[in-house]
């Protein structure tokens, strides 16, 4: 079909009335974006992600555990939380900003902490920090950063948040804290929902399907491996016979941490009232809702749906924060709304980081923060302070 009568047929289909039942998200794969200035939303970019990856390294990325049940259900489940617009509300203005642990941001919407960001971009986390730094927004560093976090913190323009994984040795989970500590990190945010190990059958499934040799580029274990020597936080330190994982470790162990360091101590992974109580009365400075992007556990709750309990738990005490399958601004305002003080994304960004760069995260962050700012106004509420529990329906 020649150029024109291709742009003629286009025009008519786009015209059709037998369009109209046709849900939009099924036009999303129709064309790959080249550019991410041409994103509608943040979905688009998974497409983009998955056409410049591999199928190891875009398995490691979209994975969940077992049937990805719990990750499908991170998403969904804020479908059944419904808004409740208000009118006659003067929203000229809308401001972003909120505090948090003692420093202002121009967001509420973070960057979780994902590891191996070389595996999706040749400037890895560095891309990602210039990303973050350009647009103000908090970034949270993976333990198995393919980047060292004094690089990191150079290309961020400050330090950011350190996250911690309590290897199976504390000597040396105390020299990684020491080190975050010494590059100025303010805040250790510890994971704790990966102890009793997983299940990532679609990351296994599509990384047979890859006939690359992967020793090649990063050796035998591939993005997800138990060899520790590869990762930059781990260099100079003895690793032999350590695991990326502490089972035998209790709650005793956060006020460890909190004697071990001057760093806010924040805990990644909880999901329940009892364990939020046990967060606050162990020290914790403050909490993430997290089922680690559904890679944790095949509890098929969303983390949205586990929030409220939790912020009943601290009441008010210590801040609350969450992630998982936040994939707009109005996941993001009903987040806010039901008690969460900021909101972390992680696949999102990764999406963007794989198509485009650091380009890709500036415009990820960018399309949030603008349907943020829009749900805002039409929900009657200009700052985020003025978000409450009130503008949804459970």
């Amino acid at each position: 079909m020649q150029t024109p009568d291709r742009r003629r047929f286009l025009k008519f289909l786009a015209g059709s009335p037998l369009l109209a039942s046709v849900p939009a998200i099924a036009w999303q794969d129709a064309a790959v974006l080249a550019n991410p200035k041409d994103a509608l939303n943040v979905m688009e970019f998974e497409a983009a992600a998955r056409k410049a990856l591999p199928p190891a390294h875009y398995g490691y990325l979209a994975t969940g555990v077992d049937d990805d049940y719990t990750l499908h259900a991170n998403h969904e489940a804020y479908r059944r939380i419904q808004l409740r617009p208000r009118r006659l509300v003067d929203v000229r203005d809308t401001s972003l900003r909120m505090n948090l642990l003692g420093t202002s941001w121009d967001s509420p919407i973070f960057l979780c902490p994902c590891g191996y960001h070389k595996a999706f971009h040749p400037e890895g986390e560095a891309a990602t920090a210039r990303g973050a730094g350009a647009t103000k927004s908090l970034m949270l560093l993976s333990t198995v950063t393919t980047t060292p976090v004094e690089d990191v913190n150079r290309e961020y323009g400050a330090p950011v948040w350190y996250q911690l994984y309590a290897t199976s040795s504390w000597a040396i989970t105390e020299k990684l804290v020491k080190r975050a500590e010494a590059a100025g990190c303010p805040v250790l945010v510890w994971t704790i929902d990966l102890m009793a190990g997983r299940n990532t059958e679609t990351q296994t499934r599509l990384r047979r399907m890859d006939t690359r040799d992967c020793a090649t580029c990063h050796g035998a274990d591939g993005p997800g491996g138990s060899g520790l020597r590869r990762y930059p936080m781990f260099a100079g330190l003895d690793v032999n016979g350590v695991g990326l994982s502490a089972p035998t470790l209790t709650w005793n162990a956060v006020e460890r941490l909190k004697k071990l360091t001057s760093m806010k101590v924040v805990l990644k992974g909880i999901e329940t009232f009892e364990d939020a109580e046990l967060a606050g009365q162990h020290g914790a400075d403050g909490i993430i809702v997290s089922n680690h992007g559904g890679r944790a556990e095949e509890s098929g709750r969303g983390t949205i749906e586990c929030l409220p309990e939790v912020v009943e738990a601290v009441r008010g005490r210590i801040p609350v924060m969450i992630d998982g399958g936040i994939r707009r601004g109005s996941d993001a305002f009903k987040a806010l709304a039901l008690g969460a003080t900021a909101v972390g994304i992680g696949r999102p960004y990764l999406w963007g980081l794989s198509a485009f760069g650091q380009a890709g995260v500036e415009r990820v962050i960018g399309i949030l923060r603008a349907e943020l700012s829009l749900v805002m106004r039409q929900c009657g509420t200009p700052s985020i302070e003025q978000i409450t529990r009130a503008a949804v329906v459970v």
